[in-house]
């Protein structure tokens, strides 16, 4: 369908798309291809990690996102698959913990955390009913690797812990949005299972909610209910911990091509497919009654499945078709049509997949409210998304409070009941990762508690206040005698007065923003 010009109002009406230089792409990484309609690829604010092509098994490559320019042929992989990857996801609470599913049965968690000043670790966990290993242990043992500081220098192979449950290809991961260390997987098997991986357990197994293969899953805000879109045609929405079908839409989309289920933060659902005559569409759906879409639209008769990225701060749904060479956006509005178009970013080559950053991974200073990393067969290129102002100030519109990496629940919370929303931080200050724990392992706990310290105005009500860490630059060098104490005290006293000038003016700019706000939207 050809999509008229927008006239509605709306500060997102003029985003626009900017592939990066080629200098700052990622270039000679041979992207998979297995016939799979997963992105390919998963990044955060530290890592990129895309699956790529191997002989006798499945790899994805793990790159310090400033690790650009051409990838030598030589460079270490995750390799400890059998068969071909298929899903890989990062974990929101940890930089550092990756997940991956494969053709092999397995499900995989691989964990980097600090554990001295000069060395780092991996932590993986295996799920499997697969021929083992000749050199793997027949039963579960945990076992470490110890990797240099900045990244592997050898091929990383042997899991650590097994989480025995899939007996088919595993193409489904995704962390649980709220809770530390849960994780969901989904096979081919038709059964969706969920772990608590910190201690290896099996926490539910959902084996009877689909009939055929589930094409995805997605948790809803605070990670009580998941949805899932699955090749009978079907839409559901489960309560993992009751086992409980809620609701069901059959035939979602008519069509015989795969499609996508994804929850929005209102708990409506938005939905992917094809019609009876393989025009492809999008659907938006209130859970409450899903006899008819609050909103039906067709694209074009592309056949390429459509892969739907929903940042939850803005509103705006990207929609990217595999072998497209086109991402386009949309706003939900609780205004009809509901589903508004804003605009399409178009470039020459095909997408293979697509990766996501997360919202504090952004350039809040060059107003980015979106990255995408789109692989290319060879490559790998970041776009960026952006909103055009003439300000240079922090703009408070685009940049709600947004889930910052503290897990709001233990896994244990959450089996018990609990639910909660994700834990906002503010990106006024920018987002800088902070450093991991120590990696603490211990037979009821194979993941280290690494929770991120968060600044204190971010940290939830009740929290412990070990979770909150403060660093102070002292110049270096130990500082020993009354001479050196005095310095010091002199050095803290001027960053005292800083700190207390940076909050005035920090209030002072946020009263100008909001008044320049105002005046850009015509209110004033």
């Amino acid at each position: 369908m050809s999509f008229r010009k927008v006239v509605r109002q709306s500060k997102f009406r003029h985003v626009f798309g900017q592939p990066v230089k080629n200098d700052q792409c990622y270039e000679d990484i041979r992207v998979s291809r297995v016939t799979w309609d997963s992105t390919f690829c998963a990044v955060n604010p530290k890592f990129l990690a895309v699956i790529v092509e191997a002989s006798g098994g499945g790899a994805f490559l793990v790159l310090p996102l400033s690790k650009t320019g051409r990838i030598d042929k030589a460079y270490p992989t995750v390799c400890g698959h059998t068969g071909p990857v298929l899903d890989i996801d990062w974990c929101p609470h940890n930089d550092e913990v990756i997940a991956s599913g494969s053709e092999d049965c397995t499900v995989m968690v691989r964990h980097r955390a600090v554990v001295g000043p000069r060395s780092q670790v991996w932590l993986e966990a295996a799920g499997s009913r697969a021929k083992q290993r000749p050199q793997r242990p027949s039963t579960p043992l945990p076992q470490v690797w110890q990797i240099p500081e900045n990244g592997l220098t050898s091929p990383l192979t042997e899991p650590v812990v097994v989480l025995e449950g899939h007996t088919k290809r595993v193409g489904i991961v995704t962390w649980h949005p709220t809770a530390r260390n849960v994780l969901l997987s989904a096979g081919c098997d038709n059964v969706v299972l969920i772990w608590n991986v910190g201690t290896a357990e099996e926490l539910y197994r959902l084996d009877s909610l689909h009939p055929d293969l589930i094409y995805n899953v997605s948790w809803n805000h605070n990670g009580s209910l998941f949805c899932s879109a699955c090749k009978d045609k079907s839409v559901r929405i489960i309560d993992p911990r009751r086992g409980a079908l809620l609701a069901e839409r059959e035939k979602a989309h008519e069509g015989a091509r795969p499609m996508r289920a994804i929850f929005l933060a209102d708990g409506k659902v938005f939905t992917t497919g094809f019609s009876r005559m393989s025009e492809r569409q999008l659907a938006l759906w209130d859970p409450e009654n899903l006899e008819e879409p609050m909103a039906l639209q067709e694209l074009d008769s592309s056949n390429g499945a459509l892969l739907p990225f929903y940042d939850p701060d803005t509103s705006v749904v990207y929609v990217c078709g595999k072998g497209d060479s086109s991402i386009r956006y949309f706003e939900i509005t609780d205004e009809p049509p509901y589903i508004h178009f804003l605009n399409t970013f178009t470039s020459k080559e095909p997408q293979r997949g697509m990766g996501s950053m997360p919202k504090r991974g952004l350039e809040v200073s060059k107003c980015e409210i979106a990255r995408f990393y789109k692989l290319h067969e060879r490559k790998c290129e970041p776009i960026v998304m952006t909103v055009p102002r003439k300000s240079d100030l922090f703009q408070d519109d685009l940049y709600p409070d947004t889930a910052g990496p503290e897990a709001a629940l233990e896994a244990e919370e959450w089996v018990s009941g609990q639910d909660a929303n994700p834990i906002l931080i503010s990106l006024r200050e920018a987002y800088v990762p902070s450093k991991q724990r120590d990696l603490k392992v211990s037979r009821r706990n194979v993941l280290s508690d690494t929770r991120p310290a968060v600044a204190p105005s971010s940290a939830r009500p009740g929290a412990s206040t070990s979770a909150v860490s403060v660093h102070t630059l002292v110049p270096g060098g130990s500082l020993t005698g009354a001479a050196e104490a005095g310095k010091l005290e002199e050095v803290m006293q001027e960053l005292r007065a800083l700190r207390a000038l940076v909050k005035e003016q920090g209030e002072r700019i946020g009263r100008l923003e909001e008044q320049l706000g105002r005046m850009e939207n015509g209110d004033a």
